[in-house]
């Protein structure tokens, strides 16, 4: 049984990584269709998850098609209860989903001055006063859930749930921008950018390599705040295995990392793993072996 879900670009489309992580923390099969952002190639993939007009759209295995985040966080949590998409505890999951909603539907502010881009970090970007606003009340919000439901926890409610992949977006963009916020805060947001999941998510970005110019900021940059990332680079066979460690393919693109060379079914295979070795646990199991 598969889910099939249609995205946009990995580096720049936000809604796309909250529908995107509803799936991947909590180990939902689903098979991923991308459009480019702003082309007729976006037109093409909405055609086939008719009637949305944006992404994230899922298409069930019974073939629904259901659009919207919360539309997906709803129907798969209704569909999957077992996975714990929402709090175990009633007043904990109410809140969670008021969270999310507020996420879902306000900080215009925040959306507006400082989109999501996952290729880059600015040093300073001098927020206006209507996003330091929005950010107080996200931090308003994430204090309260912590305080009562996530003592001890990095995430909100004690463990990973929807809410916190609805926050995912807001805590990448804390990191692009330099956005001020307080330690508790940014341990919430370095908690984000260390998790698994979000880093093969952006590394997956840096594979497509896909660049809209609209999101560019006349603003220095700055590394990446997350972790950083394993060195490796491209590089010519015959490599140590001879199948592609995620389709288990004949390989026939390869890197080079710590003198051992890897190769891989195709360039895509190849280049997210380049972006970031460690994000993927499949090559990492093979490298230790």
């Amino acid at each position: 049984m598969t889910y099939h879900l249609g995205i946009g670009d990995r580096s720049y489309s936000s809604w796309s990584l909250r529908g995107w992580l509803l799936f991947e923390k909590f180990g939902l099969p689903v098979t991923c269709h991308s459009g480019i952002l702003y082309t007729d190639d976006f037109q093409r993939l909405l055609a086939g998850f008719a009637p949305a007009r944006l992404v994230p759209a899922m298409r069930t295995p019974e073939g629904e098609v259901v659009w919207d985040t919360l539309a997906l966080a709803e129907t798969l949590a209704e569909r999957h209860p077992a996975v714990g998409l929402w709090p175990e505890d009633a007043a904990a999951r109410a809140m969670a989903r008021s969270l999310a909603a507020e996420m879902h539907s306000g900080f215009t502010a925040l959306r507006d001055d400082c989109p999501m881009n996952l290729r880059l970090s600015y040093a300073d970007s001098a927020p206006r006063d209507e996003v330091r606003r929005d950010l107080a009340r996200i931090e308003d919000l994430w204090a309260l859930a912590r305080g009562r439901f996530g003592a001890g926890s990095v995430w909100l409610f004690g463990r990973y749930t929807a809410a916190d992949a609805f926050f995912a977006p807001v805590a990448t963009r804390i990191a692009t921008y330099n956005l001020p916020v307080s330690p508790a805060a940014m341990d919430y947001v370095t908690a984000h950018l260390a998790d698994p999941a979000f880093r093969r998510w952006r590394a997956m970005g840096r594979a497509e390599n896909l660049v809209q110019p609209s999101y560019a900021r006349p603003y220095a940059e700055r590394p990446w705040p997350g972790p950083p990332a394993r060195p490796a680079g491209s590089a010519e066979g015959p490599s140590v295995n001879a199948a592609c460690p995620y389709s288990g393919r004949p390989v026939s693109h390869f890197l080079e990392m710590e003198g051992r060379v890897w190769g891989f079914c195709n360039a895509f295979c190849r280049d997210k793993t380049l972006a970031d070795p460690e994000a993927w646990p499949g090559f990492m199991s093979m490298v230790a072996r």
